[in-house]
C-alpha cells in the first residue's frame, strides 16, 4: 500500500487525491469495495464521513479495523470522456485506497 493515507491520518476537504491502482482481488480471494474505473484516478475530497470497520475484512468474518471513509468527487470527462466538462462523480472511499497528492482542491 505505498503511499496509502497511513492508519489515523486523516484527509481535509480539497486535499487531491489518486486512488491507488491495485487489484487485491488478482491476489486471491478479495472484498473490494473500490470500483475499477476508480483506481489510479485523480479526485478531491469532499468530507471525512466517519471511521468504520474494513469491509473487505467483515465479509470474511475477521475482525475489521477502523478505516476513514470518504466523500471524494471526480471530473466525468476523466472517468468517461465527452460528457459536460462540469459534471462530477461522488464516490465513497476508504482511506486505504487513497494517496494523497496535495492541497490545491481541483479535480483533474
Amino acid at each position: 500500500m505505498n503511499g496509502a493515507t497511513p492508519p489515523g491520518a486523516m484527509l481535509v476537504p480539497g486535499t487531491r487525491v489518486r486512488v491507488r491502482f491495485d487489484w487485491p482481488e488478482s491476489r486471491g480471494p478479495a472484498h473490494v469495495r473500490t470500483p475499477h474505473y476508480l483506481r489510479g484516478r485523480e479526485g478531491v475530497v469532499l468530507a471525512h464521513l466517519g471511521d468504520f470497520p474494513d469491509p473487505s475484512e467483515l465479509a470474511f468474518g475477521r475482525p475489521a479495523p477502523l478505516r476513514a471513509l470518504y466523500h471524494v468527487a471526480f471530473a466525468q470527462p476523466v472517468l468517461f470522456g465527452a460528457v459536460p466538462e462540469e459534471d462530477s462523480t461522488l464516490v465513497e472511499l476508504y482511506g486505504h485506497w487513497l494517496e494523497p497528492l496535495g492541497q490545491e482542491g481541483r479535480m483533474s
